[in-house]
């Protein structure tokens, strides 16, 4: 009898590695369908360059796959998932920091395939709502990684703010002023525009 077991795909994440740290490698399969678009849209959101979010995304399931038994079931997956990817997001801005470059790839202009799909026919309102996501990145892009860290888990990503704390290893109280003040300096970048739903 195979000592693979059929997963169902309502199990706990923190079961799901538990299955995979003792080599059920369908439970690996079964993280990366779950995690991969999440954790896509986190780091593009937070690079502003969807390669860049590939790689970054490409190298957590990596470092997933060989560092697995390092997981202790004393925090949520997600919270460790997402702190691999964070760190490995905020490495690549301090290298892009020390290149200095900056192009409007980096604005996010040039990744078509990362349009939001707008189903509705009209074809401006897609306009609108494409020209309202690259303003929106813009400014996100603009805010430094602490503010833009927070907005994206908290209002794009939808985690709790315990979630936050655990992932950036700062206090409760620490994460909701953060979200606040990044909130309120988005407010300021956009003031002036008028964005279309």
């Amino acid at each position: 009898m195979s000592k693979y077991t059929t997963i169902h795909p309502e199990i706990s994440d923190e079961e799901l590695i538990q299955r995979f740290q003792n080599d059920e490698l369908p439970a690996y399969d079964l993280i990366v369908m779950r995690y991969k678009d999440q954790l896509l849209n986190f780091a593009f959101r937070f690079l502003g360059n969807y390669e860049e979010a590939e790689d970054i995304v490409q190298e957590t399931f990596l470092r997933l796959f060989r560092k697995r038994h390092a997981y202790r079931q004393i925090a949520k997956f997600s919270t460790w998932i997402y702190t691999i990817a964070g760190n490995l997001a905020k490495t690549e801005l301090r290298k892009r920091k020390r290149r200095k470059l900056i192009s409007i790839s980096d604005m996010g202009f040039d990744d078509k395939e990362y349009e939001l799909e707008d189903e509705m026919a009209d074809t401006e309102r897609q306009v609108n709502s494409t020209m309202t996501d690259v303003i929106i990145q813009k400014a996100i892009s603009e805010l430094s990684p602490r503010f833009r860290q927070v907005i994206i888990l908290r209002d794009i990503q939808e985690l709790s703010y315990e979630e936050i704390g655990s992932i950036l290893h700062i206090p409760l109280g620490t994460v909701k002023s953060r979200v606040n003040r990044a909130r309120l300096k988005l407010q300021s970048k956009l003031k002036d525009i008028k964005l279309t739903a």
